[in-house]
């Protein structure tokens, strides 16, 4: 699911009232998360933070835009930090199945409204910039809003949307795609600034200051101060003293974790801090981070340690946890420290008991049913794989296929995730055909927009098992591999990984067809029935290989 984060800055930080009224325009868009809200006195400024949806994103980032349009008078305004509008700036941020490209498309979608619709003079700035130097927001926010009645007529300073005018009250707005960034402390074992600020410089992509002789700067021809360029490219860093956790700290901004991941700006700070006779103890996260972030540290620890990476994400989660020290000086909780978390709507069949959800099942309710179990099923035998696979690893006579079973774990532990979820998702397509069924049916047009429903109901009804079936190829084959490479004495788990596979698909399969009698004999119905058909018979065939593999392993 693609996830972007936004970041409206609005200049008002005193009024909580209308602060409120702001951040109410966020809340009432679906699809969208209110994650913070941080307002400053002295500043007069307050940074929100919302993800979810794109399309959701930009409808939330306008409301809001426009709502501090009518509230906030620029004319009035007075602050510490340099602003030009109402909405000073409005950044969109990749999260996860997202490109800066997409945000930056979405950056000019909402400029395009903003000037258009509002009549606010918009400037595009980092990835959206449509000129060089309006990359950088210092350039486009020169002058700040005092001085945006001397652009009018001036050519260099044509907004990109909206009218060449002065707004008074709402002043300008600039819109960008930028990338995340991720504030973070990395913590020491000592009271020594020099020590942290050591550190931060050799890290940090601008790097410290080359010394020509000692206490003496080595300079250029222009009399500059030359640099030695830091490890990391994207990153930020300053060595500070913190009097409430008595230690020096590194604080470290990271803007590109493609170039710099976490893990091995940490791996680097130990040793640094090691050669200037320190120790690094952990590290602390402010504000949000991405999860991929945290599972490729996860990751790389657990490669380091030999052991397999096939396991629970909260398995990974939990290894990044503690080998980048996150809950030394404040616990670290993953469902509110990472963006995906904040924002994951657990199922409802997913998150029960098992005891809970079979009540559900036996229970006289129509929903959950076959199609739920089947999707189940299907998680069970990926779940299987996957556990057979942990423990084979590394294990004496199977090493020649570690790397193989951790493949297999991996992709278990992803096919078990999306197969988990059509748990949910094809009881809401049942409920989704109840409701339209519902509809009125009193007039003719209420008759056509209840037959439309109806069809489109069914439609995903038939949908969700087919993805389902879809899956099975890859869950079989698992199985298949696990009976016959995997450790011994599992060989029963691989077995019934085999026996739940089949059971899946051809649960799913029965799901689709039913549901396709209720739907015209139309290309999408003979599309989906000829589908599921061919993967029922290549897994059938499969299945017959894994039964035999595990009847020659128990039956000698």
């Amino acid at each position: 699911m693609a996830i972007v984060e936004c970041v409206p800055n609005f200049s008002e930080g005193r009024d909580m009232s209308v602060i409120n009224k702001i951040t109410a325009e966020i809340e009432n868009i679906k699809g969208v998360e209110l994650l913070d809200v941080d307002p400053g006195e002295a500043t007069n400024r307050t940074v929100v933070t919302f993800a979810g949806d794109p399309e959701a994103a930009i409808e939330a980032a306008f409301n809001a835009i426009k709502m501090a349009a009518e509230l906030i008078d620029m004319q009035v305004h007075h602050g510490a930090h340099p602003r030009f509008g109402a909405t000073d700036v409005c950044p969109f941020v990749p999260v996860s199945d997202i490109s800066i490209e997409e945000c930056v498309a979405l950056a000019r979608k909402l400029g395009e409204r903003v000037g258009n619709e509002l009549g606010i003079p918009v400037y595009l700035y980092e990835y959206a910039a449509n000129q060089p130097e309006r990359q950088n927001l210092a350039y486009c926010r020169q002058g700040e809003y005092e001085g945006l009645s001397s652009r009018v007529g001036n050519s260099k300073w044509i907004p990109d949307f909206g009218h060449d005018i002065f707004n008074a009250k709402s002043g300008a707005t600039a819109i960008s795609a930028r990338d995340f960034l991720i504030a973070w402390n990395v913590n020491l074992n000592t009271r020594s600034t020099k020590i942290a600020s050591k550190i931060a410089n050799r890290l940090r992509e601008r790097g410290y200051a080359k010394m020509s002789s000692p206490g003496k700067y080595a300079r250029d021809d222009e009399g500059k101060v030359v640099l030695t360029p830091g490890k990391f490219k994207g990153v930020k860093a300053v060595g500070w003293y913190i009097d409430e956790y008595q230690r020096a700290q590194v604080s470290i901004n990271i803007t590109n974790l493609k170039l710099s991941p976490l893990h091995e700006i940490f791996d680097e700070a130990c040793q640094l801090a090691e050669e200037f006779g320190a120790r690094v103890t952990g590290s602390e996260l402010v504000g949000l981070i991405p999860l991929d972030a945290i599972l490729e540290a996860g990751k790389r620890y657990m490669k380091k340690q030999g052991v397999i990476t096939g396991v629970s994400e909260a398995q990974i989660v939990h290894t990044a946890e503690l080998s980048l020290g996150l809950s030394e000086v404040a616990k670290f909780n993953p469902q509110v420290k990472i963006i995906e978390y904040r924002l994951r709507k657990p199922g409802i069949l997913a998150s029960m008991k098992i005891t809970d959800f079979i009540d559900e099942l036996a229970s006289d309710s129509p929903a959950p049913g076959g199609g739920s179990v089947a999707a189940l099923c299907g998680a069970l035998s990926a779940g299987l794989s996957s556990m057979v696979a942990n423990l084979t690893f590394g294990k004496k006579g199977y090493k020649q296929y570690n790397t193989e079973m951790n493949d297999i774990a991996v992709k278990a532990q992803s096919l078990k995730a999306q197969l988990i979820d059509l748990v949910d998702k094809d009881t809401e397509a049942f409920n989704e055909v109840m409701t339209a069924f519902g509809l009125p049916k009193n007039t003719s047009v209420d008759q056509a927009i209840r037959t439309t429903a109806i069809n489109k109901a069914n439609q995903g009804a038939a949908q969700i098992p087919f993805e389902v079936v879809k899956l099975m190829p890859e869950v079989v084959k698992l199985a298949g591999v696990v009976a016959e490479h995997g450790n011994r004495n599992l060989t029963p788990d691989a077995g019934v990984a085999g026996l739940m596979a089949m059971t899946a698909v051809r649960g799913a399969a029965y799901n689709v067809m039913v549901n396709l009698q209720s739907l015209p004999e139309d290309e999408f119905s003979e599309n989906l029935k000829r589908e599921t058909n061919k993967i029922l018979n290549s897994v059938d065939a499969e299945a017959l290989e894994i039964k035999k593999a595990i009847e020659k392993r128990l039956w000698i």
